[in-house]
Order: C-alpha cells, then sequence, then structure tokens
C-alpha cells in the first residue's frame, strides 16, 4: 500500500475533471483516472499530472460497462493498495439538444446510461472497497464526492434528459450519504453552475449574454480550477460533521434572485 491518499476520478481526462485531478495532485495525492478516451489524445494532460511527482494511473474504459468498473477498481488496488477519495465527476450531456416534445429514447438512454447508471455502479463498486478498508484499517478515512449541477433542480426542456440525470445524481448522493453514515464514509455533492468547458463551449454567446445581464450575482464564467478547489476543501476531511451537503459553484446562481 503506497503512503498517499489514493483519488479515484471518473472523467477527468480534461474539463472539470482534469482540474480536479491537477488541484489534488499539486496536493501530494496519488490519482487513479477511469475515462472513455485515448490516452494518446489527452497525453499533454496526463503526463503534466505525472510530472506533478505523483503517482498517476490512466484506465480506459466505459462507465456503463460492469466489466470496466471492476477491472479498473482492481487495477487501483493492485497498484496502489487502497482508495481514499471517489470523485464521480464523468458525465455527458445530450448530443444534440432538443425540445423535451421531441427528444428521442437513444439520447435519453445515452444520457442516463452514464450519467445515472455509471455513476450509481461506480459508486457503490467502490463503496464496497471503502467499507471494507474501514474495517481493517483505522487510519484511512474514505469520502465520495458527487459533481452534480445547477441542472439538478434547474429546468431546461431542451435537454430535459440531462437535468433528470443530474437530479438522479443527487439523490444517488443523499442514498450512499444515508446507508454509508454508520460507517463513517461521508459522501458530498458540488453542484456547478456555468462552468467554461467542452461541454458549454456550444451555447457560450448565450451564456456571456445571461451572466452580464445578472443571472449570476458574481458575475463571470465558472472554471474547471473553482470546482476543484470545492472538492479540495472536502478533501481535507475537515467537513467530518457533515454527510449528504450540498455545495453549489455557482457564483450565486442558487439564489435564486428577482
Amino acid at each position: 500500500m503506497i503512503d498517499k491518499k489514493v483519488v479515484v476520478i471518473t472523467g477527468a481526462a480534461r474539463g472539470i475533471g482534469y482540474g480536479i485531478a491537477k488541484k489534488l495532485a499539486e496536493e501530494g495525492k496519488a490519482i487513479a483516472i477511469f475515462d472513455i478516451i485515448k490516452r494518446e489524445e489527452v497525453e499533454n494532460n496526463i503526463s503534466s499530472l505525472e510530472n506533478l511527482g505523483v503517482p498517476v494511473l490512466y484506465f480506459q474504459g466505459d462507465l456503463t460497462k460492469s466489466e470496466d468498473r471492476r477491472k479498473f477498481s482492481q487495477k487501483v488496488l493492485d497498484e496502489f493498495g487502497r482508495i481514499d477519495i471517489l470523485v464521480n465527476n464523468a458525465g455527458v450531456a445530450p448530443k444534440e439538444r432538443k425540445d423535451i416534445l421531441e427528444m428521442t429514447e437513444d439520447s435519453f438512454d445515452f444520457v442516463i446510461g452514464i450519467n445515472i447508471k455509471g455513476t450509481l455502479f461506480m459508486t457503490q463498486l467502490i463503496a464496497n472497497i471503502m467499507v471494507e478498508e474501514v474495517e481493517r484499517d483505522a487510519d484511512i478515512n474514505p469520502l465520495i464526492i458527487n459533481i452534480a449541477s445547477s441542472s439538478s433542480y434547474t429546468s431546461s426542456p431542451n435537454r430535459g434528459e440531462y437535468c433528470i440525470s443530474k437530479a438522479g445524481v443527487s439523490m444517488i448522493t443523499k442514498l450512499f450519504a444515508d446507508r454509508l453514515a454508520e460507517t463513517g464514509i461521508n459522501v458530498y455533492e458540488i453542484r456547478p453552475g456555468i462552468i467554461s468547458t467542452d461541454m458549454t463551449s456550444v451555447v457560450k454567446d448565450k451564456y456571456d449574454k445571461l451572466i452580464a445581464e445578472g443571472i449570476t450575482p458574481i458575475k463571470r464564467w465558472g472554471y474547471p480550477e473553482d470546482i476543484a478547489n470545492a472538492v479540495s476543501v472536502i478533501s481535507t476531511g475537515k467537513l467530518s460533521f457533515s454527510t449528504g451537503e450540498v455545495i453549489n459553484v455557482d457564483g450565486g446562481f442558487h439564489l435564486r434572485r428577482l
């Protein structure tokens, strides 16, 4: 077993997930990434993590496939011997934004399969590993962080499957927080707002206008680093008397100002 805390992050090849991985690697944690993107396509990002001097494991897999999830978790344990933090970051938007009256079953299945099914069963798998860790090693204090969205509670009828999926991630947080509390494993949720990523680049003009008009009290885009900072705070373990807690990283959007 290595002497560093090990962080498992889904969907961390780029975007918010990569920002989280970079921040935690800078803090000296070992990083294990599960992503569907081929490593050669994001080699610069992975090399940058390795250059920070911490162990980095990159695993290409499909979050919707149980065998890929199992192989990944086993590889993490084989190489590092422990899992201290799970960050469920992987998520997709619809390939094409459509009015909910025209939303297709294929699009629904695609989004729900990754955002809910993948997140749920990755959490189940890693949570069981964490329970065993706690039972045999009092020095490991695992925790789980789910990256949901302001879309967990905000209606966007042109991407209904995404909103439904993020509402599902919020319930996954509650369920596991409730179930795991007795084991000492806390579960947290971060709800990003308008964050500058590949996912939002297709609607940049729309969000530029909304931000300028004051949809968020803090009038700027959010960045992956903002989410990474929130994950960093939670990962210290200093919120040990909180579980199921939601942290909004959204420029104040959740205030629902008039």
